[in-house]
């Protein structure tokens, strides 16, 4: 376990946490949200490792986070009009949107569903890992499948502390409800709405309407 300060991370340490992951390990880091665990989607064996740990069903794709929402032109086709309203709205924040996945991505990270899950994290720690990395990184919750998601890195040591290499420490959530999930997928319906979490359903409408 390494702890980094929330408010002020530590470049050193940043460097040394992204270079692990560019090696392929899976470090679990803090989000805005939960705890997540991050891989080089582009690395299969990593993305492979992640499924492992979670014990989570390989139908089920996997979420990534993003820098800034330009990336997801790379991750991304057909992005409607409403995915750049709501990510203008909500990034950095709690939002998770499913949309068309670009080939760039392997359909594993995909589940081969054809979509990704994208999200820009308002944690300076994702953020600073994520620039530092220079990629996406995977971003499913730090957790074994069907318990509960973890706001402390303590929390992830006791479920997950004899699977994983590295737990970055950033100190408790600053919430301890999920993103909400909206789907984009699909043009003839428009957006809906997957899960209502830390951005109430109101807001979102809000902004598409």
């Amino acid at each position: 376990m390494i702890k980094i300060d929330a408010d002020e991370p530590d470049k050193a340490l940043i460097q040394y946490v992204a270079d692990r992951i560019r090696s392929g390990e899976v470090v679990a880091v803090p989000t805005d949200t939960f705890y997540g665990l991050a891989v080089d989607p582009v690395n299969l064996r990593a993305v492979d490792r992640v499924y492992e740990i979670k014990a989570r069903h390989r139908h089920k794709p996997l979420s990534l986070i993003i820098g800034h929402a330009d990336q997801a032109d790379d991750l991304a086709h057909d992005l409607p009009d409403d995915f750049h309203r709501l990510a203008h709205k909500f990034w950095p924040g709690p939002l998770t949107m499913i949309v068309k996945a670009s080939s760039n991505l392997p359909m594993r990270v995909t589940a081969n569903t054809g979509n990704v899950a994208l999200r820009v994290p308002a944690s300076k720690i994702a953020l600073a890992l994520l620039t530092a990395t220079g990629f996406p990184v995977t971003a499913t919750s730090a957790n074994i499948s069907g318990e509960s998601e973890c706001s402390t890195a303590h929390s992830v040591f006791e479920q997950l502390g004899d699977r994983i290499p590295l737990i970055v420490d950033g100190g408790r959530s600053p919430r301890d409800v999920a993103s909400t999930i909206i789907d984009l997928t699909d043009v003839n319906v428009g957006w809906k709405m997957v899960r209502e979490g830390a951005i109430p359903e109101q807001q979102i409408r809000d902004v598409i309407s």
